[in-house]
């Protein structure tokens, strides 16, 4: 392989390296000021086009759930300027966007029943923001777009097609690097989404019960080929950790961590 193809190769992982909340390494090429703008722009639009339920209601609900997880969040997350809303979507689903905004879906009610569970969905989203998924997603995106056009060019010089080879490193590259990685990434947002849970005074092994729901939806693809981890070994995971957590749920609960939300 040619200099120049290395070089490049070299550049886009020292363009940017920063360390996610459980010590894992993580390639970083933009910056949370640009994700910020990006989640608050992407969140306005949603707004414009109407996706917003009027649900005073829900959104008093889920806000309060919200609030009390943001209270313990890290300060730089906690200063943010967070927003709710309802979004009128009938799917099991939720997200948290850099900037400080927040979307429930009207779905996700008929499946986390409780504050607790409802507190392990935003937990969980939280901790993408947290752990800087998105500009972690991103940069990963923009790295592979460059191994994939290095590759490319490397193949026509050597006489091979370039339409399949793009065709056949994109594929390598979706199956073998970017869902994995977002696998790790959804585990990564179990573990810290479970632990503000416990912190915040809701009950871990909810996260148990949530995901068990969860399992029993429909639309399952191969695990492998799952940007999720499988339902049922995430609640065998979260299963093991409640237990380790429920020592610092009993002492948020003591120490006035005691949220009473209900819609």
């Amino acid at each position: 392989m040619s200099a120049w193809i290395v070089s490049l190769a070299a550049a886009l992982v020292l363009a940017g390296c920063a360390t996610s909340p459980t010590g894992r390494k993580q390639l970083m090429m933009v910056s949370d000021q640009q994700m910020n703008q990006l989640g608050v722009q992407a969140f306005n639009e949603m707004g414009r086009k109407g996706k917003f339920a009027n649900a005073p209601r829900q959104r008093a609900y889920a806000t309060c759930v919200a609030k009390a997880l943001i209270a313990v969040l890290p300060p730089k997350w906690r200063s943010q300027n967070w927003q709710v809303q309802i979004i009128d979507e009938d799917s099991a689903n939720a997200f948290a966007l850099p900037g400080g905004r927040i979307g429930v879906n009207k779905g996700m009610f008929k499946i986390a029943t409780t504050q607790d569970q409802l507190a392990t969905v935003l937990g969980h989203e939280l901790a993408h923001v947290v752990a800087r998924h998105g500009a972690e997603r991103m940069s990963d995106n923009m790295a592979v777009q460059g191994a994939v056009l290095a590759g490319t060019l490397y193949g026509a010089s050597r006489g091979n097609d370039a339409g399949r080879t793009m065709a056949a490193l994109g594929l390598g590259a979706e199956v073998g690097i970017l869902l994995p990685f977002s696998r790790t990434q959804e585990s990564e947002a179990d573990i810290l989404g479970q632990r503000y849970m416990a912190q915040a005074g809701f009950d871990p092994r909810a996260a148990v019960t949530l995901w068990q729901k969860m399992g029993k939806q429909g639309g399952k693809v191969p695990a492998f080929l799952s940007t999720h981890p499988a339902p049922s070994q995430r609640a065998g995971k979260l299963a093991q950790q409640a237990q380790q957590l429920m020592p610092v749920y009993k002492q948020a609960r003591a120490s006035g961590h005691a949220p009473k939300c209900r819609m």
